[in-house]
């Protein structure tokens, strides 16, 4: 089948051992830049014309290296790094714009130095399962990016003739759910339907993913009861009770899920598979154990998993509401402990899953609702017994918001809790590994000669509040269990391909720009 787009990737320029080049360009330098897994004084030049790295000089370089008139900024003591690849976003346009669209949600992006999100396929309408719901897609996306956007492709029952032509049309790789997904449009995925893309993918160069959750056979005999995907178990006690929902998801449905995508790798032992949104440590050691045996099995954790807590979480503040769920503080001491193995961990990559909706979806509490930024407070019980619904964990949308906060998410909760951390760590989780998770390593990633000049400006000390004046908020709806929290680290400017993008404290950062990003339609090499 024939797909009708066309891709433009500017050809690599070649490296210039030449700092006082006259071809136009622009620099940026720091006493700290992530260079080559270091953290190294670099001076970087970006040609302005293909927007690629021409070279880096180890050192920073004074202004007046340079021809007179040069764009050129000393931005020390920051940080400057690759410019972080968000590898699980929903954007949700078209068809669900309410909840977040293109230029909203790519905004909000920048605003947090990451220069490429893949959007997933769902929640869309229609999502991105055919090579017509791509295109309607695509359309949608023109002209509204302001970072560069890819896209996944989803399996569900009976779309396996649509997989190799969205392959051929340029999806990054493709994601199941063997849960229900919370939309009609997306149904889950049998353990039979699994085998039959995995023998229709085998040989193609794309990644499948998982959304991994299943509930274990417990009285039933193992057999045609586990074709099925069930719902989750029903609560037991208090729905605006964070526990109760907690409960209802155990660390058990991912264990079970991963070990049923384990059991099938055999019918493509060369397609890489990954899990998506990693929470239960329990299933730490069957991955462990699945590479050490030759399996190309990867994982990714989220921000809220390493920064939010069971513990915290008031009754009703559905804001926590995720699938699977937040979980314990030993829990995410866990998965710390594995992101920091000094081996090999298996979790590779740590994304946001931003994965937003309307306020009224939320069913929030009267006072977590937020219609100008202010910072809310708990509710008390007699507002959440006031309305029927209100901070029900079951009936509540799930999904944190949070494209765009990654990096002080992350930076914050490392120090908090005296983790080790380094960005160099950061570069290698958010920016290195998730651009080769998606195909892009060879443009994307890493501040190299012939990469794409994507850079964020990273200032480690600066203290702020989310929410305050719309601080951290730029996506459509100001709903995020982040809203009032103290944040370290916040993202100076962003680059994208040479072009500053974003910058703070300059009205909303866009001021007098355009959106400029690209589709990234490129099949996988």
């Amino acid at each position: 089948m024939a797909f009708d787009i066309t891709y433009p990737t500017p050809s690599p320029s070649p490296p210039t051992q030449d700092p006082s080049t006259h071809d136009p360009i622009t620099v940026l330098a720091s006493t700290r830049a992530v260079i080559s897994a270091t953290l190294t004084p670099a001076t970087l030049i970006i040609s302005t014309i293909t927007g690629k790295i021409t070279s880096i000089i180890y050192s920073v370089l004074p202004p007046s290296t340079f021809p007179a008139g040069t764009p050129y900024k000393d931005h020390s003591p920051h940080i400057l790094l690759p410019g972080i690849v968000d590898a699980h976003v929903h954007l949700n346009e078209p068809g669900r714009t309410e909840w977040e669209g293109f230029y909203t949600g790519t905004q909000a992006a920048a605003s947090g130095g990451v220069t490429t999100v893949i959007d997933m396929p769902l929640n869309a309408i229609p999502p991105t399962t055919t090579i017509e719901g791509f295109k309607e897609k695509i359309a949608a996306a023109q002209n509204q990016c302001w970072v560069d956007v890819g896209f996944y492709g989803g399996i569900i029952p009976g779309n396996i003739h649509e997989l190799r032509p969205l392959v051929a049309a340029g999806v990054r790789g493709f994601k199941g759910f063997l849960i229900d997904s919370g939309v009609p449009e997306f149904a889950a995925v049998s353990s039979t339907d699994i085998a039959m893309v995995m023998e229709e993918l085998a040989q193609e160069k794309t990644t499948l993913m998982f959304h991994a959750e299943m509930i274990p056979p417990i009285n039933a005999s193992v057999g045609d009861d586990v074709q099925c995907s069930l719902p989750p178990l029903a609560p037991i006690g208090p729905l605006n009770e964070y526990n109760t929902f907690l409960a209802s998801r155990p660390s058990s449905f991912e264990e079970y899920a991963i070990s049923e995508v384990l059991s099938l790798a055999h019918l493509a032992p060369k397609l890489p598979l990954h899990i998506v949104h990693l929470s239960a440590i329990e299933s730490i050691p069957m991955l462990r154990e699945a590479r050490a045996s030759g399996i190309n099995i990867t994982a990714e954790t989220c921000f809220h998993y390493l920064s939010l807590t069971a513990e915290k979480i008031q009754h009703g503040d559905t804001r926590h509401k995720c699938c699977p769920p937040i979980r314990t503080q030993s829990n995410q001491d866990g998965l710390w402990d594995e992101l920091l193995n000094e081996k090999e961990s298996v979790i590779k990559t740590i994304v946001s899953d931003h994965s937003p909706c309307t306020p009224e979806m939320k069913l929030l509490p009267p006072a977590l609702t937020d219609s100008k930024h202010g910072l809310p407070t708990p509710p008390s019980e007699g507002e959440l017994m006031e309305s029927k619904g209100v901070g029900d964990f079951f009936t509540a949308w799930g999904g944190v918001s949070s494209v765009g906060l990654g990096l002080p998410i992350l930076w914050t909760s490392a120090l908090e809790n005296q983790r080790r951390i380094s960005p160099v760590d950061i570069a290698k989780w958010c920016s290195e590994n998730t651009a080769k998770q998606v195909g892009l390593d060879h443009c994307k990633g890493k501040l190299e000669v012939g990469m794409d000049g994507d850079i964020c400006v990273f200032d480690d000390s600066t203290e702020w509040v989310v929410g305050e004046e719309g601080e951290g908020m730029l996506f459509k709806n100001k709903v995020t269990a982040y809203q009032g929290k103290r944040m370290r680290g916040c993202v100076k400017e962003t680059w994208l391909r040479g072009q500053r993008i974003w910058q703070r404290g300059a009205g909303e950062g866009f001021d007098g720009r355009k959106a400029g990003g690209q589709l990234l339609l490129e099949p996988r090499i």
